[in-house]
């Protein structure tokens, strides 16, 4: 899929891409005395962020932008209100479009406890949020700092909602996924690809239920919010955006999209 500017009709200038390559640790592999220690950065070019993983948890939240986080089959998008949480030694990759301002927060790997023993999403409230902020000022007393990671540890919780994308590996519903996620504009339905794949629906019903864990257009409504995402956060017009993920005006793609991520498409949009 050709990216577009807003505003134009041409495709704009290539972006510059840059890949990191990190090492992949083991829990606890190197000593991580800390409790919780922030970091944050805003990536200047398209970033790629090969396969690794952390000898520490790690929180991951956006100030500014959306970024993606992959997990095996399973792709999410991290959002300045939704971000994820990674145990420690989760191999993963990422991804980051140019000029996202990305947080993270490491959580030692001995001083805290995970969450969760796989990677779940979090609510970034706005509690949590001016607490994670607190631990980043400079000078913040020692006092201070454990009373706020205390505080970050106690409201810190999984969250039912989360920007989740689980790909299908199956035969059967490879060609569908991957001709999803190259043009989320397709509009064919669960019917058409049955026919076309010649099986009943009712296969590729639970076929999509047993490898996704949800329906063929919860899944598809989640993709399309995925790409929505990206193409808001490089500036896109909202009824350029409604266009490219399939949708047939940008009213239908609001209620859509605020359906799936609990936010309205302005909420992303960089220009």
């Amino acid at each position: 899929m050709r990216a577009t500017p807003a505003g134009t009709g041409e495709a704009g200038p290539a972006t510059t891409r840059e890949t990191r390559s990190l090492p992949a640790h083991a829990p606890g592999a190197v000593d991580t005395p800390f409790v919780i220690q922030p970091y944050d950065e805003v990536v200047a070019h398209d970033t790629l962020w090969d396969a690794h993983s952390h000898p520490f948890h790690e929180l991951l939240w956006n100030e500014r932008g959306a970024s993606c986080a992959v997990v095996g089959e399973r792709i999410w998008t991290i959002t300045p209100t939704l971000g994820l949480w990674m145990p420690a030694g989760t191999l993963h990759s990422g991804s980051a479009t140019a000029g996202t301002w990305f947080r993270a927060s490491f959580f030692g790997f001995r001083t805290t406890s995970s969450i969760s023993d796989t990677p779940v999403a979090v609510e970034i409230t706005p509690l949590l949020r001016l607490l994670l902020e607190r631990l980043g000022e400079p000078g913040l007393a020692p006092s201070s700092r454990a009373a706020t990671e205390a505080l970050v540890l106690d409201v810190l919780a999984p969250s039912p909602r989360e920007l989740l994308v689980q790909l299908p590996t199956s035969a059967l519903l490879r060609p569908i996924a991957d001709a999803v996620r190259e043009d989320p504009a397709d509009r064919r339905t669960l019917a058409d690809w049955a026919a076309e794949l010649g099986v009943s629906t009712r296969t590729v019903t639970r076929a999509f239920s047993a490898e996704t864990g949800t329906s063929f257009v919860r899944w598809v409504a989640a993709v399309r919010a995925q790409r929505a995402i990206d193409l808001l956060t490089r500036g896109w017009d909202v009824e350029s955006v409604a266009e490219q993920v399939g949708y047939r005006s940008a009213s239908a793609f609001g209620v859509a999209f605020r359906r799936t991520t609990g936010l309205t498409p302005g909420a992303f949009r960089s220009g």
